[in-house]
Order: C-alpha cells, then structure tokens, then sequence
C-alpha cells in the first residue's frame, strides 16, 4: 500500500492571490511532486487584507488536521504568518519539514510592521529536529533576497536556496521546492 505524503501550502496575501496568482505555484508544485503526494491549498480569510490573528487561527486548524511527517510550505506574506505560528505554538504534529517561499521578514531590515513581527530567537522557537527550507528569487522586488538572508541568521539551521533570475513568484516554477521534498532530506533532523 502506497503511502501519501502530505503537503500543506499556505497562499500568499493580496485581492486574488489564491485563485489568481498562487493557483499557479500549486499547480506546478502538484504537477512537479506527482503521485504519492496530497497537496492542501486552503484559502485563507480575508485573503486582501492579512491579519495574523485570523491567518494563524486558519493555518493551527490546517496544521492540526495533517498527519504526522507532513510538509508545510507557504509562499510570501502566508510564509511569514506561518513560520510566526509554528514559533508562538508549535503543533502537536510532527512536521517533515518547513518550507519558506518567497518570505518577507518583518522586523529588523526587513518589513517593518508589529503585527507579523517576528522574535529575536525565531530558529530556537520552531520545532526541533524540523527540516527549515528558504527559497528565494534572486529578482524578488517584493521581498528583496536581503530578507531571505535575515532569515538564515534568524534560523541557523535553516537550509537557504538562492534562485537566479526568479521573481517573487518563482516564475511560477517550484520545481526545485518539490526536489527537495521528494528528496526525503526532510525527515526529522538530527541534532549535532
């Protein structure tokens, strides 16, 4: 019997984002990952106007209906909220790993904004032994690549992937998001 690898992906936020612009990076994801791998795309509440107190609410009933070992994945401002959730309160699930698309960091240099700040020690807060991905475009005018080097410092045990000549959408292209979850480096890290 086949098993199903879980993938939960967390849209971004903006009027239209998940029927009109993140549909695109599921589809590839779903098109790149093929069989053995159920992925979630939830649409979030008010998807134009982004509150962490709604958005992490959303993302803590997702999370807890996942099996354990899954993969959550958000891209852009989702990506933010998310990994700020998995710091606040990490889930009774054991995650297969976390993976940042396109994240901004709010804080210092990057993002300013109270509301999705996220804490001095944000690596330390997330779920041990959890694999922690960034992906990044290395043309991203939204999030600039500055941000995802604010989260490798912020996470030091994250795994940070710079992608030349992709835009804050990856062009529309998570082939290399899906390598790395089918690649199995994703089960629970060992510490050293």
């Amino acid at each position: 019997m086949a098993v199903t690898r879980q993938v939960l992906f967390v849209q971004g936020g903006g009027a239209g984002a998940h029927d009109e612009w993140d549909d695109r990076l599921v589809d590839s994801l779903r098109r790149e990952l093929g069989d053995g791998y159920e992925v979630r795309y939830p649409r979030m509440p008010d998807e134009d106007d982004p509150s962490y107190a709604r958005w992490s609410a959303a993302i803590r009933r997702e999370v807890a209906a996942l099996d354990d070992g899954a993969v959550v994945a958000g891209h852009s401002v989702g990506a933010t909220i998310l990994v700020a959730a998995l710091a606040e309160r990490p889930p009774e699930r054991e995650l297969g790993a976390i993976v940042l698309i396109a994240a901004p960091f709010v804080g210092a240099g990057g993002w300013p904004g109270e509301e999705f700040a996220l804490p001095h020690d944000l690596g330390a807060r997330l779920p041990h032994g959890v694999p922690v991905h960034v992906f990044h475009g290395l043309r991203d005018e939204t999030a600039p690549p500055s941000h995802a080097d604010r989260y490798a410092r912020a996470i030091p045990q994250a795994r940070l992937h710079r992608l030349p000549g992709r835009d804050h959408q990856l062009d529309n292209d998570l082939s290399e998001v899906a390598r790395t979850i089918r690649s199995g480096d994703l089960g629970p890290v060992t510490p050293g």
